[in-house]
């Protein structure tokens, strides 16, 4: 016997079984972001190197850690992109899409080499937001207020909001020799990985998870007291909108976010019920990374959330998995004669999920096949309905009996949608439908 094949670790198959409770995360994301007017953009999967070397930075753990990257026949470099943000700024400057404000959103996957654990995945999925071209804070808070609209429409609740100014990279700079000056006067109880980020990338250590340097970050100097005027301007206006627009938050000075290209807003949405890996959404403003990679200076705000980590905490509960009906046939005629009533009922009921059995076998057989697909509703044909125009309708999941309907009737029952595993009496008619 061959050797079976697995997939990839830490790279997981999505079975018929979960692929209901995507859909709903996916239905409600696209629900809500194009109710904003925001219009979808898909990329590649590969990219070129340096488009994550020059955005995300040559010395973040992403790029030298993490990134699946390789140099492929024709000798070009590339990766398997590890975010978003990087290739719709690419698109957006190669076609021209920056000459006026645009509102864009993306989803699909992306690959980092990380040690798979609950929340962490090698290949893992996003879906996010990107706004180019609106400078003031009002888009900031667009931004926010539509992830606590998806998390209302999902029902999630214990979603805390996080939020902080990383200001214009002058006052960056200014801090930074500060927050230097303060790491380099603990050097010796910093860990291996906070020593070497004091000469590449300081900021990053106030994001280290080490519970040992939890007193020397707290004791360090906050960016917000570098901040200039218009920064502090930004920050506070974006502050009165959240509180005008009922959006609860809290400031943590402390928050930083892993890419170099954030300048001024940055922002996460965190859970408890998921251990370390709490962040379930992130983002910010990036007004310098368009020319960073090629185009004119263009103002860009937006925010990744990360899929697997939200399905974590929907109610599975509530998603509706299973097809509208199952349809039986009993009998050599019935069974010639389903396909066609099947494709009549698809017909008249735009959107209905109705399994046709197929590979014949005894009423019992079907049934059990019929309980086991999900259905909230079995309808049976046999020789009697067929002769006599009906279909017998039994609901499998909520009360009621089983009515021969006719056509039309079938119809009616069917177009109630929810409502589907309940027989209703049509009082105009008196019958069931």
């Amino acid at each position: 016997m061959a050797e079976r094949l697995q997939a990839i670790r830490g790279m997981h198959d999505v079975l018929p079984e979960r692929a209901p409770f995507w859909q709903h995360l996916e239905d409600h994301a696209r629900a809500v972001v194009e109710g904003y007017g925001y219009r979808e953009m898909r990329t590649p999967l590969l990219e070129p190197v340096e488009l994550f070397k020059r955005s995300i930075g040559e010395v973040t753990d992403i790029v030298e850690k993490e990134m699946y990257a390789f140099e492929d026949r024709g000798g070009d470099r590339l990766a398997l992109r590890p975010e978003g943000t990087a290739s719709c700024v690419r698109a957006a400057i190669e076609h021209g899409l920056l000459d006026q404000p645009q509102r864009i959103w993306y989803r699909g996957p992306m690959f980092r080499r990380e040690r798979p654990q609950r929340g962490r995945y090698r290949q893992f999925h996003q879906i996010g937001v990107e706004v180019f071209g609106l400078t003031g804070p009002d888009i900031d808070l667009e931004v926010i207020a539509m992830t606590r609209r998806l998390w209302q429409a999902l029902g999630l609740t214990g979603l805390r909001l996080e939020l902080n100014s990383l200001g214009d990279a002058d006052e960056r700079a200014r801090y930074r020799s500060a927050l230097v000056a303060h790491l380099r006067a603990h050097e010796a109880q910093l860990d291996a990985d906070s020593r070497r980020r004091l000469d590449t990338n300081p900021l990053r250590v106030l994001d280290s998870k080490n519970p040992d340097l939890a007193e020397i970050i707290a004791a360090a100097p906050s960016l917000l007291d570098y901040l200039g005027e218009a920064s502090r301007a930004h920050f506070e206006q974006l502050c009165a909108g959240l509180d005008a627009a009922g959006i609860g938050y809290s400031v943590n000075p402390r928050l930083v976010r892993g890419l170099d290209y954030y300048n001024r807003t940055v922002f996460e949405w965190i859970t408890d019920a998921l251990g370390a890996q709490g962040t379930v959404c992130a983002g910010g403003r990036y007004d310098g990374l368009v020319a960073q990679l090629g185009g004119r200076d263009t103002p860009a705000v937006g925010f990744a959330l990360g899929v697997e980590r939200l399905l974590d905490l929907i109610d599975t509960s509530t998603v509706e998995t299973g097809p509208d009906a199952y349809l039986v046939a009993l009998g050599d005629a019935a069974a010639a004669a389903a396909p066609a009533i099947a494709e009549r009922l698809r017909d008249a009921v735009p959107g209905l999920k109705l399994v046709t059995h197929c590979g014949g076998g005894s009423f019992k057989s079907q049934f059990k096949k019929a309980d086991k697909s999900g259905a909230r509703l079995a309808l049976i044909l046999g020789d009697e309905e067929l002769a006599g125009g009906t279909l017998g309708c039994k609901p499998l999941r909520g009360q009621g009996e089983q009515r021969a309907l006719s056509f039309d009737e079938l119809v009616t029952t069917l177009r109630d949608g929810p409502n589907i595993g309940v027989l209703r009496t049509d009082t105009a008619s008196g019958r069931s439908g």
